[in-house]
This record gives C-alpha cells, structure tokens and sequence, in this order.
C-alpha cells in the first residue's frame, strides 16, 4: 500500500455505535471484571469522512529505527503501567500523556480526574467503576493534559502513517483476540496504546495495561486486525 486514510467521527451527536469500555485483564487479580458491552455494528453509525493521502515512506528522522518499522516502541515502554481495575481507558490516556509530557500520571491519578470530569455522552463522570470507558471521552481527558486528539475510524496502514509522524495510538480491541484467551471474541472490552506497527516482521507493538507482559506486548498483524475489528476500527489519534 501507499496510500493511507481514516475516516474522522466528528461530534457525540453522529455516533450511534461506540459504547463504554469494561476492560477485561488477565492478571488474577482482576480475573473477576466483568465482561464489556461490545461496539454496534458499522451500520448503526454515521460518520463524516476525510480521506488522508499520504505516503507510507518514512522520511529522514522519523521515528522509525529500521526498515519497515512505524512508531518507536522502546520509547513507549518505560510509560507501560498494569492495571488494578476496568480502567484501561484512563491507564492508556496517562501512556500517552507520559509519553508526549514526561510526566505520567499514576493510577489514582488518572481514575480520581475521570471520576471528577463529566465526558462527553452526557452520562455522568467518564470513569464509574461499574460501567467501565465510553471511548468517545478519552480526548476529554487527554485534553485536561493540554494534549488534542480525536476519534478515526482507520486503517493498519493509517495507523502506520500516524505513528512515523509521531502521533500516539489508542485503539479499541477485544483482549481475548489479542492474549488467545477462551471467551467472547466478537466485541471490543479493551482499549490498548499502539507503540508501533513493523510491517518487515508482521508485528504490532502494543502497551497493554491488562496483562503482565504488556510492556512493548507483540502481537502479529493478523491477530492485532482481528482484536481491532470488533470496533469497526476506532482509534483516538493525537493531533
């Protein structure tokens, strides 16, 4: 491929079919978390579209440290934090706020902002812990950290072009596409940091807050696509 597109969904008011996250993990601790409510289907959504052409080519001083690979996943994974609760939404936000700032917010941190910030759904504070993430309030708290960013409907190949510019990658997966774990594999229950897609070994590079070894976590192409689908591919893209 060398050319690359997303589709942006534009307001609360045209998505239909992104509903909250309860993230699963597969650590013992957090075996009891309940299962999420998947995404709707594609066609119950409306989205507004603008194509992106852009080369897949990474240029002189990207981020790429070989050939084939986008993003730069060892600088990714000192910001890798687990899990204590279905907040992998608000772990994957202080990712990518360590990521750009320096300065990763803690846990408590993260989830005591979400439980304070009413998003954008109208349904009261981002984070209940029973409810789990709406997706659609992640930018809300990313924001709070002076960092914009916005939800696409995309592609393996405009997630490429997104991370050899440098932007950070939250997507919405089902965790156990992603682990090979027993269970529902036809909704997105997970959200996961995408650190760097290497397209000469077929690999995705995650930070994955819900399992123990997600620290720069590899998965193939073939299985991150599979996870990803379950959410008709919707990702919150840094700008």
């Amino acid at each position: 491929m060398n050319r690359a597109s997303r589709t942006t969904i534009a307001s609360a008011e045209h998505i239909v079919g992104i509903v909250a996250l309860v993230c699963v993990a597969a650590a013992a601790s957090l075996a009891a978390l309940a299962a999420a409510v998947g995404s709707a289907g594609a066609a119950d959504a409306r989205w507004r579209a603008t194509t992106l052409n852009a080369s897949h080519q990474i240029a002189a001083g990207s981020t790429g440290a070989q050939a084939g690979m986008y993003g730069n996943p060892a600088a990714a994974a000192p910001f890798w934090r687990l899990q204590h609760s279905g907040d992998c939404g608000e772990m994957a936000v202080a990712d990518v706020v360590g990521q750009i700032t320096g300065h990763e917010p803690s846990e408590r941190q993260i989830t005591s902002l979400a439980e304070n910030t009413t998003g954008v759904t109208g349904d009261g504070p981002i984070y209940q812990r029973r409810g789990g993430t709406e997706i659609r309030n992640l930018p809300v708290l990313l924001a709070h950290y002076r960092i914009q960013s916005s939800l696409h409907q995309t592609t393996i190949g405009g997630l490429e072009q997104d991370l050899a510019q440098q932007h950070k990658v939250i997507a919405a997966v089902n965790a156990e596409t992603l682990w090979n774990d027993p269970g529902n594999r036809k909704v997105d229950n997970h959200v996961v940091v995408v650190t760097g897609v290497d397209t000469k070994a077929g690999m995705v590079h995650l930070n994955d807050s819900g399992i123990r070894s997600g620290r720069d976590e590899q998965v193939s192409l073939a299985a991150f696509a599979a996870a990803w689908a379950t959410s008709n591919n919707i990702a919150v893209v840094t700008t």
